[in-house]
């Protein structure tokens, strides 16, 4: 047996084991791993700090390194995440629907774990803490597997929760990090299907066609974040750029940061050199069409690339566009798919977008960065689907639950 079988037969087991818990169960052991996280945050720092030191000696840009870095108070985020998912209700168990039929045959829906569930993800300690309970709420087994920039944080991070799960006498092996960060052992694990019931990549676009290209266990996409904002002709300039400047700074290297910004032509002469004073005061380059350039000189040429591109850095780009229908056209040519805003004072123009856009979350009049599970109320989230089947968006306990036919009879036989 390989080192990813064996770990794919201890977390089958330990899902069988799921099945046994109830809600006070879980949330016992959420609670147990919450209170671990801070008390042994001292742990996770230093092992952090080594991770961090790594990534700067191997040159990783800024914007990367924020999204590996652990503080005290990201540690707190985490343990709130998990304390929020432990208040949440359990769906595991819930009858969804049942019917009579004319033979007397009662036969309804009940929500069930998926079972075991894979994720592979790249520079992001805090996914350890929040795919392991999201998955342990709805009674799945994990199998997590991040990336060696990583890899330091999140075994400190993996033997805290394992700790806990452990002291309170339930299965730590619901939760097994793969330590081997190797390409050979990421590609068995596409291949486990035996054991692993479905893969989620969350990380860059390589990663995730990576995955979809090769994986024979069923993959939900989650997906690079090449987000637009729209500012239509009627906006409020004054709320616009507020929005962007949050959009595309609060935090450079996350997938619903604002990538690119589309200006309707009749509004582009006062919102142009606004969003251009506000984002190069933060640092933010803007490459643009030559009809941008010819408003404001800051804008340097965009080409043909940077349209669909997902920067995670200090670079926006911007085209002008002279209707909505432009603008849309436009946005579900090049985006992912992820989270699309317009800013506008015209209803209809809102309507439309929302209705047209093709994306996880389409917004009116607010920033992208919403698009995240904690702030849907999911407390955390296990990724962000780009696809249409089975879950879209963030993706919360009911993503990671499938159905189960139950069907009651008094003796019926089929004629």
């Amino acid at each position: 047996m390989t080192y990813m079988e064996e770990i794919g037969s201890r977390a089958q087991k330990a899902s069988r084991l799921m099945n046994r818990l109830g809600q006070r169960d879980k949330n016992r052991g959420l609670e147990a791993c919450a209170d671990a996280l801070i008390r042994e945050q001292s742990r996770l720092i230093e092992a952090n700090g080594e991770d961090v030191r790594n990534a700067k000696e191997n040159g990783m840009k800024t914007s990367l390194i924020d999204r590996l870095m652990i503080t005290p108070e990201r540690i707190a985020g985490m343990a709130e995440g998990i304390r929020q998912v432990a208040a949440l209700e359990d769906p595991i168990g819930e009858m969804i629907s049942m019917k009579v039929r004319p033979n007397g045959l009662e036969i309804g829906q009940k929500r069930v774990p998926l079972g075991v569930i894979g994720i592979i993800y790249e520079s992001r300690p805090n996914v350890t803490a929040d795919a392991f309970a999201l998955c342990f709420k709805t009674g799945n087994a994990a199998i997590l597997r991040g990336g060696k920039d990583a890899i330091h944080s999140n075994k400190e991070i993996a033997a805290v929760i394992r700790e806990s799960l452990k002291a309170e006498q339930l299965p730590e092996d619901s939760m097994i990090l793969v330590e081997d960060t190797s390409h050979e052992t990421a590609a068995e694990m596409m291949r486990l299907n035996r054991y692993i019931d479905v893969l989620i990549p969350r990380g860059g676009a390589e990663l995730i066609r990576t995955v979809l290209e090769n994986s024979t266990v069923p993959a939900i996409e989650t997906g690079t974040g090449n987000c637009h904002i729209y500012i239509d002709e009627s906006a409020d300039i004054s709320m616009a750029v507020p929005i962007i400047v949050n959009a595309k700074t609060q935090r450079l290297g996350v997938c619903n940061a604002c990538e690119s910004l589309v200006v309707h032509s009749a509004a582009a002469a006062e919102a142009v050199p606004a969003v251009c004073d506000a984002l190069t005061a933060k640092g933010v380059e803007i490459r643009g069409d030559e009809r941008a350039q010819s408003i404001d000189r800051r804008i340097v040429p965009a080409a043909e690339e940077d349209w669909g591109k997902e920067y995670l850095d200090a670079v926006i780009s911007l085209k002008i566009v002279d209707s909505i229908d432009e603008a849309i056209e436009h946005i579900n040519r090049y985006n992912t798919k992820h989270s699309e805003s317009i800013i506008t004072r015209d209803y209809e123009n809102a309507l439309r977008f929302q209705n047209e856009i093709d994306a996880a979350a389409v917004y009116v009049n607010a920033s992208t960065r919403f698009t995240d599970g904690f702030e849907f109320g999911f407390g955390a989230e296990i990724g962000i689907s780009t696809q249409k089947l089975h879950a879209r968006g963030p993706m919360g306990l009911l993503a990671l639950t499938t159905i189960k036919y139950v069907i009651n009879g008094h003796g019926q036989i089929r004629e």
